[in-house]
């Protein structure tokens, strides 16, 4: 015997015959079950009329965490792994596109002061060249006037990783 799975669909028009009490009792239940359901509600109620706002104050955690990366190449790769999770868990809270590319940037300038620039460990090289190329796409999908704001930005970064970075090459990432 297996549980029915409901569509999205269904699950909407099930809600919609809900009255608002019935409502916020599935939604605090739901919160109780997984940690990410409670951030995401969380966030949706306190946090989302002001994404830039909340991007702000996020930056200032990525910076907090990328500060203690360690010396040893394989822990600075895991730490930035679990830097990256987390950053890409509020970019898909926001769900914006402006979100996403300040945030990045802002992983990127900071890995390009926090983590050893002599390191040969492929998988540290990896993270930055794969964020710059997640950058790049979301610049790609804003605006034209904020394209140009973030692409003078995108390419100031691009350049200062090839000053620091024996091992970088910018003629693949340019816009």
């Amino acid at each position: 015997m297996s549980i029915t799975q409901y569509g999205l669909q269904e699950i909407k028009k099930e809600l919609q015959h809900l009255d608002d009490k019935q409502a916020a009792l599935l939604l605090l239940r739901m919160a109780r079950y997984k940690k990410e359901n409670k951030e995401l509600l969380a966030y949706l109620l306190f946090d989302a009329g002001d994404e830039l706002a909340f991007a702000e104050n996020f930056k200032h955690e990525i910076g907090l965490m990328m500060s203690q990366v360690p010396l040893r190449s394989y822990d600075a790769a895991k730490l930035l792994r679990k830097v990256l999770k987390t950053t890409n868990k509020y970019i898909k809270f926001t769900g914006s596109k402006q979100v996403e590319a300040e945030l990045l940037l802002t992983f990127c300038r900071n890995y390009l002061d926090y983590v050893d620039r002599r390191t040969s460990f492929k998988p540290l090289r990896t993270i930055l060249t794969k964020q710059l190329e997640k950058v790049k796409k979301a610049i790609d999908k804003l605006h034209e006037d904020l394209q140009f704001d973030y692409t003078a930005e995108f390419d100031a970064l691009v350049a200062d990783a090839e000053k620091r970075l024996p091992w970088f090459h910018k003629n693949e990432l340019t816009l």
